[in-house]
């Protein structure tokens, strides 16, 4: 098993930063892919970023250049830097762990931008 809990969400206005964490329950090493998807309301959830257990990051072109993923190994943690926020990024955003064929989800955290 693998828990997740999200932080740094929050309303803020378009132009804006976030950066959104992901505290995992076990070492990030174990993991074969980590990963920030989205949902907007009434959409359906989409990929925003993922890095793999080895650092290859592979990051949606709807947020390329705005978004950057990273890990920190010894804090078993993953984060989601937003800049330059606009305001279709609202969305519930959840962090994922892909361990072999099973995966595992966060509970989620809203970020909503105001224009």
């Amino acid at each position: 098993q693998v828990q997740l809990v999200e932080s740094g969400g929050g309303l803020v206005q378009a132009g804006d930063s976030l950066r959104l964490s992901c505290v995992v329950s076990r070492s990030l090493l174990s993991i074969n892919v980590m990963g920030w998807y989205r949902q907007p309301p009434g959409k359906q959830r989409e990929l925003v970023a993922s890095v793999t257990s080895g650092g290859f990051t592979n990051v949606a072109d709807s947020v390329k250049g705005r978004f950057t993923i990273s890990s920190d190994n010894a804090k078993n943690t993953v984060y989601l830097q937003m800049n330059s926020l606009k305001p279709e990024d609202t969305a519930v955003y959840y962090c994922k762990a892909q361990v072999t064929i099973r995966a595992f989800w966060g509970q989620g955290t809203q970020v909503t931008v105001s224009s």
